[in-house]
C-alpha cells in the first residue's frame, strides 16, 4: 500500500498550485484590454464585456467554482436597473410564510445583504466559500452577462429573473450612483463623456445592448428558465408583476392568500416609496462600497428629461436604433 503524502508535503503542493494559479491569473489580467472608468479602478474587457477591474478576479472565481442547485433563484440585471428593489420583492415572496411583514428582515437589512451578489460579496476577495449549508431555495444576484454565467447555472434547472430598464433612465441612474464615490469626484468626468462611453459599450458590465439582449434571447427561447421583467412594468402594476414573479419562481399565491390580500400587502411593503423611507435604507453602509441611501434615489420613469441634452439623446437614439433593431424588444421612456 502506497504511503500518503505527509501533511507538510500536501500543504506545500497545495501552496504551489495556488501560486501557479495566481500567476496565471495575473498574466491574464495584464493581457486584457483596459479602459478608464468614470468611477472605480477602470474596466477590463473580458469575454466580450467590460468588467470592473476590481471585480474581475471575483468573477473568474465565481465562474470556476459555483455549483448551481435546481432550486436556486438568481436575479440578474445591468447596474441601476431596479436590482435593489427586485431583491426586496423576491425575498419577501419566498419568505412570506417564515416572516410576517411586520418582522421581515427587510426592516433591518438592505436587500443586498439578503440576496447577495456573486461578484461583490459571495466571491469577494477571490474567496471560494462553502455554500452547502445555505437553506433552499438559495437567493443570489449578479450583473454578469448570461453568456459568462457558470455552466452549472446555464445547464441546471435554476430560475433566473432578469430586470431591465430603459437606457435613458439607466444611464442617468448610473451617473448619479457613481457620483457618490470619491474616485468620481476626483476624476473630472462630465455626463457628456459618460454618454459617449455608454454608447461605445465601455462601462461597467457593458455593452448595455449585449447584456440585455443576451438575457432577452434566452427568455424567448427558454421561458421556463429566464423571466424577463421591465422596470417600467413593475412601476405601472406592481401587484400584477408580483403574482407573475411568484408563479415563475415556484412560490405561487394560493386562492386563500389572494382572498386575504397577501399580494396587495406585499405590494405595499415593497413599493419604492415605502422601501426608500425605511431607516435601514436611509442610513448605514453596504460593505465597503456605498451608503445605503445611494441605492434608492427617485426611482422615476422619465427622469432622464431633466438631465440629457438634445445631442446626448441623438447619440443614444442612434445606438438604440442600431443595436436593438429587429430584436422584438422595446422600451418605455415616459412615466406610466
Amino acid at each position: 500500500m502506497e504511503n500518503s503524502p505527509s501533511p507538510s508535503v500536501a500543504s506545500l503542493s497545495s501552496s504551489l498550485v495556488l501560486e501557479e494559479r495566481k500567476q496565471e491569473l495575473e498574466e491574464l489580467l495584464a493581457s486584457l484590454p483596459k479602459e478608464k472608468s468614470f468611477a472605480g479602478s477602470g474596466v477590463t474587457l473580458y469575454q466580450d464585456f467590460w468588467c470592473p477591474a476590481m471585480l474581475l478576479q471575483n468573477v473568474i472565481s465565481f465562474q470556476n467554482h459555483f455549483q448551481a442547485h435546481d432550486q436556486d433563484i438568481i436575479l440578474a440585471s445591468k447596474p441601476k436597473s431596479g436590482t435593489t428593489w427586485l431583491k426586496a420583492i423576491i425575498f419577501t415572496i419566498v419568505n412570506r410564510t417564515q416572516f410576517s411583514l411586520s418582522s421581515t428582515p427587510l426592516l433591518t437589512k438592505i436587500s443586498h445583504e439578503l440576496v447577495p451578489f456573486f461578484e461583490f460579496k459571495v466571491y469577494e476577495n477571490n474567496e471560494i466559500p462553502d455554500l452547502t449549508s445555505m437553506s433552499s431555495p438559495r437567493l443570489f444576484s449578479t450583473h454578469v452577462p448570461y453568456a459568462s454565467l457558470p455552466k452549472s447555472i446555464q445547464e441546471s434547472e435554476c430560475r433566473i429573473v432578469y430586470v431591465c430598464r430603459n437606457p435613458f433612465d439607466t444611464l442617468v441612474s448610473q451617473w448619479h450612483f457613481g457620483s457618490q464615490s470619491s474616485e468620481f469626484q476626483s476624476s473630472g468626468w462630465t455626463l457628456e463623456e459618460f454618454v459617449d462611453k455608454f454608447c461605445e459599450g465601455k462601462e461597467a458590465f457593458g455593452p448595455f445592448w449585449s447584456h440585455i439582449l443576451g438575457y432577452w434571447k434566452e427568455s424567448t427561447e427558454n421561458p421556463n428558465k429566464v423571466l424577463f421583467l421591465k422596470y417600467e412594468d413593475l412601476k405601472e402594476d406592481l401587484t400584477y408583476q408580483i403574482k407573475t414573479l411568484a408563479e415563475f419562481i415556484g412560490f405561487p399565491f394560493s386562492l386563500e392568500e389572494q382572498r386575504q390580500g397577501v399580494v396587495e400587502d406585499i405590494s405595499k411593503l415593497c413599493s419604492l416609496n415605502v422601501l426608500k423611507d425605511l431607516e435601514v435604507n436611509k442610513s448605514g453602509k453596504y460593505g465597503s462600497f456605498f451608503p445605503n441611501k445611494c441605492f434608492y434615489r427617485k426611482g422615476e420613469v422619465g427622469d432622464w428629461v431633466n438631465h440629457l441634452s438634445p445631442s446626448m439623446l441623438e447619440r443614444l437614439n442612434k445606438m438604440i436604433e442600431e443595436k436593438f433593431r429587429d430584436s422584438g424588444l422595446s422600451f418605455k421612456y415616459v412615466a406610466c
